[in-house]
This record gives structure tokens, sequence and C-alpha cells, in this order.
């Protein structure tokens, strides 16, 4: 996807790689693409202390971007802007060094994304991404979801990117983006999952109103659609070795993605490779939404 696929560091070249053993799993270490253009800018990301938000809060700042990394769990994203910050204090001189701060952030309260956009107009001065990556995973079969855990997965993983989004579009500077994270659940559903397959199905379908909406601001809105990921989300997965290979007969490429390779999507899609692309979800599932 970038006309640059090699790290700017070692430092960077650490960083960018998954290394698991075990059947299906990546034991390869692959570098991301690098787009020295992020450097300078600034994000919000949701969701950032721990998973997929914060290797993309690492992902960003080891290439130069600040961030405001927000959780709804403040006392472990703190430790998580410290490991990173960490990391991108070690990187050589001369480079510019992204620095992550944290947040508190409920992304079910509209205020509470105001306060992310005024932190980082008062820490950067500016403000070109946000992504908004806060979920939850519940289980329940459809005839047994209580009506607390179906408000509560609307609320978080619907109205959080659409209160995100709205905020976004206040603050973001022309020619900003937004990413969304959607996943292969809106197209390819599970039994035990019929409300978080709702409402991921509804933020792919959000992204795309909010690009036609936000395309008069000079904004793009994409989201991004992961399938098994080794993380701790897939972890029961992992652990099951029953599970493992239902999981991976389902994936064309017969393993599971890595961290990673989701990053390097966010990177496009932030960046002036992707600046034609609005209102896209792009699948990061190993092939697994057409089997």
């Amino acid at each position: 996807m970038s006309t640059s696929d090699t790290p700017a560091t070692a430092s960077d070249a650490a960083e960018d790689t998954a290394h698991r053993s075990g059947p299906g799993r990546v034991d390869q270490r692959r570098p991301t693409a690098y787009y020295p253009e992020l450097a300078g800018t600034a994000a919000v990301v949701t969701g950032a202390a721990r998973g997929m938000g914060a290797v993309f809060s690492e992902g960003l700042a080891l290439r130069g971007v600040d961030v405001i990394a927000a959780d709804i769990d403040l006392d472990t994203m703190k430790r998580t802007a410290e490991e990173i910050n960490a990391q991108t204090e070690a990187l050589p001189e001369g480079g510019r060094r992204g620095r992550v701060v944290p947040a508190a952030v409920d992304v079910t309260d509209p205020a509470g994304h105001e306060e992310l956009a005024a932190l980082a107009t008062a820490e950067f001065g500016r403000l070109d991404h946000w992504v908004n990556n806060a979920g939850i995973f519940p289980h329940a079969f459809a005839q047994d979801i209580p009506p607390e855990q179906i408000d509560a997965v609307l609320r978080v993983n619907v109205q959080g990117v659409l209160f995100g989004s709205q905020s976004a579009a206040r603050h973001l500077r022309p020619g900003g983006a937004i990413v969304n994270m959607s996943s292969v659940s809106a197209v390819r559903v599970r039994k035990g999952r019929a409300a978080y397959c709702a409402s991921k199905a509804s933020v792919a379908h959000l992204t795309e109103s909010l690009a036609v909406e936000f395309g008069d601001l000079g904004l793009r809105v994409n989201s991004i659609a992961p399938g098994y990921i080794d993380t701790e989300m897939t972890r029961w997965v992992q652990e099951d070795p029953a599970a493992l290979k239902h999981a991976l007969d389902s994936v064309p490429l017969h393993r599971l993605g890595s961290p990673q390779e989701v990053l390097g999507v966010l990177l496009f899609l932030l960046s002036d490779s992707a600046r034609y692309v609005t209102g896209h979800s792009v699948a990061v599932d190993g092939g697994s939404r057409h089997v």
C-alpha cells in the first residue's frame, strides 16, 4: 500500500512485528510502512489502554505522531502511555518523536469526546486524525440477550463512534481523517454474537453516511474490519485447539492476523496515500468473509 516499506529506524523494525509460535499464528517478522508525512501530526485514539488501541498509539507515536490515547481504564492507560513514551525517547536523535498523553474517556458521553479534542489542541496545537477504536465484545445467544447488554453494546460500539466522529468533525483540520473500527462480524455472523455483529454492521454503514456528509468539511471517513487477530480478544480461541482449528478453517490464509497488519491499514488510511479514499470498510481478515 505504500511506496516506502522500510521503517526509519531499527526501533521501528522491532516495533513493527508480531512474533507468535504455534499452528496458524504469525511467526515471521514483517515491517509496516513508515509514511513520513504523518510525522508532526496529532491524533486521538480511543480504547487505547490495551489491544489494538495500544498498538495503534504505539505505531503512530513511533512515526512522529502526537497522540491523545484515551480509555475508560485510566490507570492502565497511564502505564501503556509510559511504556510507549519510553520507546519513543529511546529512538535515535534526529527524527520526529511522537508523544502519547493518556486521558480518561467514557465514549458514551459526548462531552468526553469534546474534552479529548480540547486536550489535543492544548497539548499539540492541532488535531489531524481521530481513531474510534473503543468497543466491547459480549457473548450471549440472541434469545438470552438481556436489555442492559444490548443497550451497553450499542451505546459503546455505535453511539461511541458517532459521538467521537461528531467531535472530530468539529475539530479536525481540513484534510483530516477519521477511522472507525468495524469487524468482519459486520457481514459474517457467528452464534452468540448477535448484539456485537449488529453493532459492527451499524458502524460500517454509519461510516459510509459520515463519509458522504463530512466530505463537505474536507474530511475522510473509513473503517477497518478485522477478522481473527492475535490479541487478547481472541485468546480464548488460541487456547482451545478445537476452537482454533474451527477459526483457521474459516480463513483462506489459514492463520491469525497480526496487530501490525491492522496497524498497516490504519497508517495507510491516515496517510496522504489515501487522500482520495473515503466511505470504505477495509477488511483485514485473511479472506474469511468469503468463506
